[in-house]
């Protein structure tokens, strides 16, 4: 495989593993393929990653040929990639429930403009010029347009012949949100169709702007690719007005439809080209997400002062799928504008273009389950997704320490994390679990703090307050900030070194042991940040210097081997006591472990390594705002 140049189209075998995400911020994800297809459908708020139903769209061209009129249909895909005709689970009996028998394009490209994917496609009987743009609402600034459970595909056709070409584009998806036949429902929608499963309320509509449209909610019911079968018969007759096209609901007699097709007829003259914008939308408020352990009470009873499931923030907006394609309808041109605006501006930039593309690849996971957003409008996050949800859950503050792009593209959700965090997640002792429920509630503080979620979060919150402007709110947090950082102080530097001597948990879920450099970062640029927030509201916090002072001049005396900043691994002579006997998650102890302890100090730690974190914390200290520590 040749070396593709960055931000340059995806073609050929580049094409095979292309999935860019599409739809709101916490409200459900759908992928455009580079190839044309829709995959890793997941919109109930988990990952449900390779969920790929049978939802595609189609082009039926006229041809004249001979003495009479022919047609050529095409499933306005490229080819299917080799892995999933030959690796995918059930591929030695068939791919029952898939299209990929039927014909497509012979040639695509994709090419992405975070949050635009455009799929370019070619064949040689299909006479037209045809591309496809997949995007759904980013507008920096504004966290509700973005957060909109909403995806848009824009298929452009024109017509560079000659002659003039008739053709018939169509869209069709069984009913993929009903777990079987026999429970849901397909329904007549403005400018199109909506697939139900009525027992959890859970729709997904597929609708277009065109007074042409033709819809059918009744496809053939039968065995085996009996609905598939007439329903690619009605694409290559290109006559769909001939096919069972009731005004509303789903067919009345015998079992539910088992999905719906759209049709629009096109004429195009020599030189014309027309776009049709299929807009998808969905609604789905019961994800069967509660994460997280409840707070006890005194009495030992659990404080469940927030019961039930995670409900998706745009359920507060929208009550059904209705609403939602009312509002995608009417706003989709506002949108698209102000979207757009934002693509141009990233993308004007003298950045080297690996960088850009790093960026924009790593913007999709905004749009991908790995983020929740609550009724209320708060984030929450997991550590990221594996195939079939989250992983490690919590908007775990160690983790989401790296991320810094939300405080500068939707600085109300980031400040969002900081409320949890201090105010959900912090004890009047100062101590933060760095794993937040969800919903987001009191949790049980049963478990060591993180050193580096802690610390960074003093951090952000200078951050936020930069980006904010708004001193009532730094007054707000700043009683909880100096909580949390005196709790630092006191259980990982009590003797006051300005380093992090006690065993202190971290983001790589484990202790260390005596002062390293990495979380020794960490601790200078929250005393820095602390500092400077004080000074700003006029408290006295004099020790916060002193301690910034002490940890600069320790961390090159000490942590510095000339090279690079390392660990002095120390166990013994700590409060923390017999390391085999400290609380500790995954880190067992056998007898020739505690020998080989004896030998060299607890397990994992990194000693006189060049470790890839070494001095994370004081990079977070300069891109919030606090200055350059530990100084060179």
């Amino acid at each position: 495989m040749t070396k593709r140049p960055y931000n340059s189209p995806y073609t050929g075998d580049h094409l095979s593993r292309v999935a860019f995400p599409m739809g709101g911020m916490g409200a459900g994800m759908l992928c455009l393929e580079g190839t044309g297809a829709l995959s890793h459908v997941s919109l109930r708020g988990h990952a449900d990653i390779f969920n790929e139903p049978l939802m595609f769209a189609a082009l039926s061209v006229a041809a004249s040929g001979g003495s009479q009129s022919t047609r050529v249909a095409r499933v306005l895909e490229g080819p299917v990639p080799t892995w999933k005709v030959l690796g995918t689970p059930g591929a030695g009996n068939g791919l029952g429930g898939t299209s990929y028998g039927l014909p497509r394009f012979t040639e695509a490209t994709f090419a992405a403009r975070f949050p635009f994917g455009t799929v370019t496609l070619r064949d040689p009987k299909i006479p037209l010029d045809v591309t496809l743009t997949g995007w759904s609402p980013f507008t920096p600034g504004d966290a509700d347009s973005s957060s909109l459970p909403v995806a848009a595909l824009e298929y452009r056709f024109a017509n560079p012949t000659d002659a003039p070409a008739d053709a018939v584009f169509s869209f069709h998806a069984r009913n993929f949100m009903a777990p079987n036949a026999n429970n849901g429902a397909v329904l007549a929608a403005p400018g199109g169709f909506t697939l139900a499963y009525p027992e959890e309320h859970a729709t997904f509509s597929a609708t277009v702007d065109d007074a042409n449209v033709a819809v059918n909610c009744a496809w053939f019911r039968g065995g085996w690719f009996d609905a598939l079968t007439v329903v690619w018969k009605t694409i290559e007759d290109g006559a769909p007005w001939n096919g069972v096209l009731p005004e509303s609901g789903p067919v009345t007699q015998g079992a539910p439809s088992p999905g719906g097709s759209l049709y629009v007829p096109l004429h195009l003259e020599p030189g014309e080209e027309k776009v049709i914008r299929l807009r998808l939308a969905w609604h789905a408020p019961e994800t069967g997400l509660r994460v997280g352990k409840d707070q006890e009470c005194a009495d030992g009873a659990v404080c469940d002062c927030v019961p039930g499931e995670h409900v998706p923030w745009y359920t507060s907006v929208f009550p059904d799928i209705d609403s939602v394609n009312s509002y995608w309808r009417a706003h989709y041109d506002d949108l698209r504008a102000r979207t757009d605006a934002f693509t141009e501006c990233f993308y004007d930039t003298t950045l080297p273009p690996e960088v850009i593309e790093a960026v924009a690849a790593n913007l999709t996971i905004l749009k991908s389950p790995t983020v929740q957003r609550q009724t209320d409008g708060r984030l929450w996050c997991w550590e990221g997704c594996h195939d079939k949800g989250g992983c490690c859950h919590g908007s775990c503050t160690h983790v989401w320490n790296y991320a810094q792009a939300i405080p500068h593209l939707f600085p109300d959700m980031e400040r969002s994390l900081r409320y949890t965090e201090f105010f959900a997640d912090q004890d009047e002792r100062g101590h933060q679990t760095f794993r937040a429920n969800l919903p987001i509630r009191p949790v049980a503080h049963d478990f060591h703090a993180a050193s580096d979620g802690q610390l960074g979060g003093v951090m952000k919150v200078y951050r936020e307050w930069r980006i904010f402007g708004n001193e009532l709110w730094l007054r707000k947090f700043w009683p909880k900030v100096k909580q949390s950082l005196d709790y630092c102080i006191a259980t990982w530097d009590p003797d006051h070194t300005g380093t992090l001597v006690e065993p202190h948990h971290n983001t790589y879920d484990i202790e260390f042991w005596g002062p390293d450099g990495m979380c020794t970062s960490f601790y200078l640029g929250a005393l820095k940040a602390a500092t400077l927030m004080a000074n700003a509201l006029g408290a006295d916090v004099p020790l916060y210097a002193e301690l910034l002072e002490k940890g600069i001049a320790a961390m090159q005396s000490e942590l510095w081997n000339g090279e690079y900043f390392i660990q002095k691994i120390q166990w013994e002579g700590l409060r923390a006591g017999d390391p085999t006997k400290t609380q500790a998650w995954n880190v067992n102890y056998s007898p020739e472990a505690i020998a080989l302890l004896q030998k060299e100090g607890p397990k994992y730690q990194y000693g006189n390594g060049c470790l890839a974190d070494g001095v994370l914390g004081a990079w977070i200290a300069a891109v919030c705002g606090g200055g350059r520590v530990p100084r060179p």
